[in-house]
């Protein structure tokens, strides 16, 4: 077997694992020998000969077979790099690990900065998110993108990567979750292979970690994973974490991590607004449309969802993908009622009705009241405030009536709930903490 064997069955391996699975860990391979069925392969480090002979030898072996050549047997560590640098010198143009990017995992296609819909509740996010990708100096470091599940944090997370390997292919990026981080880190310690481990993660230019919160309470994890953030942040290499909360928000994380995490540009991405959900359904349906002409909504059906529907982005973009499923089997035009009879799970999920009791429970919590103050004589000011504030989130959030919010604070008048009403709209447009508080308390309840 020679080298030009060897980047043949290159070839063939690619299209059985993935062009991204390639990248990591095959791409990096160079042939050394070839010796009475024992196929020897150079690999940079220890830490990926053995990941590749516990995941890929079959597979390698398969497509090195063939040809009258007869391979039994892989051998693939560092060890062989010195075979590998004189039977086949290193050319300038030639790509290894050390200078081209890469990420660990795959990337989905979809998830592109191009595809993703912005809006008033991820436009900050958005924004942060270019700019790392445009490269260069960035001021905050790291980002840090946090909001509940399916709001678009992986999406821009990959956009990113995606961004990052097409404008700048020399620096190295590396994306993946901490489930996967401390899954390598936990092999890493079996084999006795963490000086490769730290090699492959502090030698990025660019780290990218989704999910987070995973890695909270696992103690040997969070103390790696510090010391790898530290020592890229050191470097000036940029990092950028997603979780489903902010970092003060999730338990059992160490507080230097939740500081050091901190003290980037920390963003939330908050729950759709209409015009955002109405935009997200018009981009799938139109490019539903495009691959498939005959796919066509009755006038007012994206209209009805974006208002029915205020679920996360993944739920809308789920519920256009049955639509198009439902459309193939009836050939039709898919009309209002037709709509309404595919999604109805969908629909009775989203019209769930919000209580004025959750209403003063989350109040209550976000000012550290006991829920007998919101129906209490109590006139104190650190009272009657946030009781003004639940009235105002009760009139907001649910249909109920001044009266009927009245009697659920203790049989109070009709005229208080009014005026505490009026008097928190005031404060929204005078006192910038109050708007902070509303917003906030509004996405809770509204999540």
């Amino acid at each position: 077997m020679t080298n030009d064997a060897w980047d043949r069955a290159k070839g063939a391996i690619r299209k059985d694992i993935g062009a991204h699975n390639y990248t990591t860990w095959i791409e990096p391979l160079s042939f050394a020998s070839l010796d009475e069925g024992t196929l020897t392969l150079a690999s940079p480090t220890d830490f990926i000969g053995k990941w590749v002979m516990q995941n890929f030898e079959d597979v390698i072996l398969r497509n090195v077979s063939g040809d009258g050549t007869e391979v039994a047997r892989l051998v693939c560590g560092a060890t062989g790099r010195r075979v590998a640098a004189t039977s086949r010198p290193t050319t300038p143009d030639e790509s290894t690990p050390r200078t081209r990017a890469r990420t660990l995992n795959s990337l989905d296609r979809r998830f592109t900065f191009d595809s993703f819909i912005v809006g008033k509740s991820n436009e900050l996010a958005h924004a942060a998110a270019r700019r790392v990708a445009a490269g260069g100096s960035v001021s905050f470091n790291p980002l840090f993108l946090h909001g509940r599940v399916g709001l678009g944090k992986t999406h821009l997370m990959q956009a990113i990567a995606w961004e990052l390997q097409v404008a700048s292919p020399e620096r190295k990026v590396m994306y993946l979750s901490a489930e996967q981080f401390m899954y390598r880190f936990v092999q890493a310690l079996r084999e006795k292979a963490t000086m490769d481990f730290k090699h492959l993660f502090r030698t990025v230019d660019v780290l990218l970690v989704d999910d987070v919160q995973f890695i909270a309470g696992k103690d040997s994890t969070q103390e790696e994973f510090f010391h790898t953030f530290n020592a890229l942040v050191d470097q000036g290499k940029q990092v950028v974490i997603s979780a489903d909360r902010s970092p003060a928000e999730i338990s059992d994380l160490e507080e230097r991590i939740t500081s050091r995490l901190q003290s980037g540009l920390v963003v939330d991405l908050h729950p759709a607004d209409y015009e955002l959900r109405l935009g997200v359904l018009q981009h799938r349906v139109d490019t539903y449309a495009a691959q498939h002409p005959s796919f066509e909504l009755e006038d007012g059906v994206i209209e009805f969802l974006a208002t029915r529907i205020n679920a996360s982005i993944r739920v809308l973009e789920g519920a256009v993908m049955r639509l198009f499923a439902f459309a193939e089997l009836v050939d039709h035009r898919i009309t209002l009622e037709e709509a309404q009879d595919c999604l109805l799970d969908l629909l009775k999920q989203s019209e769930k009705k919000l209580t004025i009791e959750q209403i003063m429970k989350i109040t209550c919590e976000h000012y550290a009241l006991r829920m007998s103050d919101m129906t209490s004589a109590r006139r104190a000011r650190n009272v009657a405030r946030p009781r003004q504030m639940a009235m105002w989130l009760a009139k907001k959030l649910t249909p109920r009536s001044y009266p009927e919010i009245g009697r659920k604070f203790g049989g109070r008048d009709h005229t208080t709930v009014l005026y505490a009403v009026r008097k928190i709209e005031e404060l929204i447009a005078d006192d910038p903490q109050v708007a902070e508080d509303a917003q906030l308390l509004q996405r809770k309840l509204e999540g």
